[in-house]
């Protein structure tokens, strides 16, 4: 598999005079675009949002189709290909510095037939030719460049499309060592006419590596809770005890581990565990919510932070993105009663009713992340400006409630000349502010809402970032889940209302004469034929319809019209020699590879929902075959899952609810199910040697710590000596500001049964009664904020075996002395 260009074009990149590197990021962004229409190409007659922001470039640009394909024959010059997405900040800055360059457009015509993408209409094009860049540069990313062959390059028959170079941003001129997008252009060209025979050659082993990137099969293996205990054990070890979430920066939302994690932990029998999760939840919408990834102001969510500590975010607002979200929140406001995040839920979907929703009902797409070619400027605030739209008392309120009296949290890194500005943010819970306040926390709220209802009207008069308006059935279905899900979890009927609105239309204007899906709508044209994560979230969205009492659509139940495009799925999509499915319908010739796909981004895989899909038709219906496809569509992906449970963490999520409703499946699917059960009763017990402590600058305030550890077990201790084994740790989470220093003991050497032959090894670990001391002192220059405690995390041994890790968070008051 070619990791890097081979030989013969990385020769002729040299002998042009540049040396391709990684694709990284510009320094800084171009000019604002230029708006006059001088040109028009062919885009021009498209719908995509993003294909007509292109349509009056000086390039020739094509749309992905026979029409391009067959001028690329003709010409017998490769295709160029730009993906990206309307919301897609550096697909602007590219535009701006190369697309409308005439200089640059004039060398990219004459070379290449030119076409553009919308990765959100062709994510199958897109997902083909980003495991093609990752494969040569070892990182992806938008705008998307790849160099393609022309049909016909290797006789008559040859389709071509096959990828021989790729990257991501390529800069208008050289830049810190990395060639100009023209220097690109023109080498490429030259190894084309003058080296054809090794391009070909790089273009077959590179689709060869795409195949088994992104289409292989694979035989069952076995699978069981064990899969489900690696995905929480690794969800504990990369959860960010102090900020939330699951690794640091940039900070992903991740809305599939915390489904997972709400979903598992009432099934778990040890309470210390199951605490563990509970915080790592809590704590982690707790700390999304306050930070800038939310728009404080207008409620929803943004794509993600940029930061460790959720303030900066890429500020473009997705669809995909609030319906997960709007859930989990949701979903954890109906387990705990948690009011603040219900407030997160409702914000957020009212957000997506007030801004994303079309006159049909269905939702739109995106927000852009930049107005004015600056990143985020719609929602940046300075106090000035906070001055002169509320009253003096107000504004140094708001001040405080979002951070502007400290200091300023956002420079524009591609702007220096702008001033610096803030992202309103908010410290902590509402509950914790309104106590150090001194006033309720409902009269908090109540004022916060007035002022943010001014700020909000204010912000609306400013120019406002643009509208991807396409609905795309995929999104509408996790949308309907989402607004389904929490009508009935939060009683509020108009939540419901827009759930069913949007699937009439849906099933009223996105079907051909057939029944079958369509992908896109815009202004009343539908277009491309629907994937099958159009169907897996439609059929979802549907089923949370039908959970919600809604009981029909368009004057057909509504449970009836699930089992239809299920069925149509299956034809299409499946395999009928696994009982596995396909990302893409068998008749798409403008596809090198049929792509099957159960890993899990910003937007679940198909084949995960697919799979809890099936078990909730046989849960609504009572009909078994659709557990039985369930498990035997679960066979075909059990070596992902058994690799790598977290990368595919809703089909794992799907293997948790099928061991829990019929375990037989899964032996009848040809998978194994090997459980070794931890203990009901914990067999750790870790108590502290007092209730609470008040924390002064200075001398740290010791706290004893006692592991109760019950006979024929053992923990591994703070540095086990083995590779691969997991030592207890302890550490402080759900709330900031204070630090923690540990005196670990050593341990006592291990000489049980469970022992391996590890030349030179010796494992190290706790028995019986071990004391930890610990030493508590306030971060020098911070507050106490939240609600701290201590967390210990510990893997619980016999001499058979060890049990995934867990922890106990301990109840010790932690508060900061006046």
């Amino acid at each position: 598999m070619p990791t890097k260009p081979p030989r013969i074009l990385h020769s002729a990149l040299i002998l042009a005079g540049i040396a391709l590197m990684p694709t990284i990021q510009p320094a800084s962004a171009a000019e604002d675009a230029v708006t006059n229409h001088k040109h028009t190409n062919a885009l021009i007659d498209e719908t995509s949002p993003y294909l007509l922001q292109h349509a009056h470039n000086p390039v020739d640009w094509k749309p992905w189709g026979p029409a391009a394909f067959e001028e690329a024959r003709q010409r017998r010059v490769p295709i160029f290909i730009s993906i990206g997405y309307s919301t897609c900040y550096w697909c602007h800055v590219m535009e701006r510095e190369s697309f409308e360059d005439e200089a640059t457009a004039a060398v990219m015509n004459e070379h290449y037939v030119c076409v553009k993408i919308d990765r959100e209409e062709r994510p199958d094009v897109d997902d083909i030719y980003m495991a093609a860049t990752q494969t040569l540069t070892g990182g992806g990313g938008w705008p998307m460049n790849v160099f393609l062959t022309p049909p016909g390059a290797q006789g008559e028959d040859d389709p071509g499309l096959q990828p021989f170079y790729a990257g991501t941003y390529f800069p208008k001129d050289d830049m810190q060592g990395r060639p100009s997008f023209t220097r690109v252009l023109m080498a490429l060209s030259n190894a084309w006419m003058t080296d054809r025979e090794q391009v070909l050659q790089q273009s077959a082993m590179l689709t060869e590596a795409v195949r088994d990137r992104i289409a292989s099969k694979s035989d069952p293996v076995r699978i069981g809770n064990k899969q489900i205990g690696q995905a929480v054990q690794q969800l504990i070890q990369i959860y960010d005890s102090a900020e939330g979430g699951f690794g640091g920066a940039p900070k992903f939302p991740q809305p599939v581990f915390i489904e997972f994690l709400q979903q598992v932990e009432p099934t778990l029998g040890d309470d210390d565990q199951r605490g563990v999760i509970r915080d790592a939840v809590a704590h982690s919408l707790d700390r999304m919510a306050v930070g800038g990834l939310f728009d404080q102001v207008g409620g929803g969510f943004h794509r993600y932070a940029t930061d460790g500590t959720w303030t900066v975010p890429h500020f473009e607002k997705m669809l995909y993105d609030n319906a997960q979200l709007s859930r989990i929140y949701a979903a954890s406001a109906t387990a705990t009663g948690d009011q603040f995040h219900e407030r997160i839920a409702r914000r957020t979907l009212d957000y997506v009713l007030n801004e994303m929703t079309a006159p049909s009902g269905g939702f739109y797409s995106a927000q852009d992340a930049e107005v004015n070619a600056h990143e985020g400027e719609n929602y940046l605030w300075r106090k000035a400006e906070i001055e002169a739209v509320l009253n003096a008392e107000d504004a140094a309120f708001i001040n405080e409630m979002y951070g502007l009296s400290i200091q300023t949290n956002f420079q524009d890194p591609h702007h220096r000349e702008t001033p610096p500005a803030n992202v309103l943010r908010m410290s902590a819970r509402p509950d914790s502010i309104a106590k150090k306040m001194g006033i309720t926390t409902e009269d908090l709220l109540q004022r916060t809402d007035a002022i943010n209802a001014a700020l909000y009207e204010a912000r609306a008069r400013r120019d406002q970032p643009g509208l991807d308006d396409k609905s795309i059935a995929a999104w509408n279905g996790l949308m309907i889940t989402a607004f389904a899900e929490a009508g009935g979890a939060l009683n509020e009927p108009r939540y419901t209302e827009a759930a069913r609105g949007a699937a009439s239309f849906i099933l009223g204007s996105m079907q051909d004469n057939e029944g079958a899906l369509y992908r896109t709508s815009r202004l009343g044209k539908v277009k491309n034929a629907g994937l099958f994560d159009d169907y897996a979230f439609v059929i979802q969205g549907l089923l949370a319809l039908e959970r919600a009492g809604v009981t029909e659509i368009n004057g057909t139940r509504t449970i009836d019209e699930a089992i239809r495009l299920a069925d149509i799925a299956k034809d299409r999509f499946g395999d009928q020699a696994t009982g596995g499915y396909f990302d893409t319908p068998p008749d798409r010739t403008d596809l090198i590879v049929r792509a099957r796909s159960v890993n899990d981004g910003a937007i679940p895989s198909a084949m995960g929902a697919m799979l809890n899909n099936l078990l909730d038709l046989h849960e609504l219906t009572g009909i078994e075959r659709y557990k039985d496809e369930a498990a035997s569509a679960l066979a075909t992906v059990s070596q992902d899952v058994a690799q790598s449970p977290l990368g595919a963490v809703v089909a794992t999520r799907a293997l948790h609810r099928l061991l829990r409703m019929d375990p037989g499946a899964i032996l009848r699917a040809g998978m194994v199910n090997e459980v070794r059960q931890a203990p009901t009763e914990s067999p750790v017990k870790v108590f502290a040697n007092t209730e609470s402590v008040e924390l002064r600058p200075g001398k740290p305030v010791p706290v004893i710590l006692n592991l109760s550890i019950a006979e024929g077990f053992h923990v591994n201790a703070h540095e086990p000596g083995v590779e691969g084994l997991i030592g207890l740790s302890i550490d402080i989470t759900g709330g900031s500001g204070v630090a923690l220093e540990v005196t670990y003991p050593e341990g006592v050497a291990y000489t049980g049964n469970a022992v391996e032959d590890r030349e030179g090894d010796q494992l190290m670990v706790y028995e019986n009664d071990t004391l930890i001391v610990i030493g508590l002192h306030p971060i020098e220059g911070e507050q106490i904020e939240g609600n701290p405690r201590i967390r210990v995390l510990y893997q619980v041994c016999d001499d058979a075996a060890c049990y995934q890790p867990t922890g106990t968070v301990l109840g010790v008051e932690i508060t900061q002395a006046p």
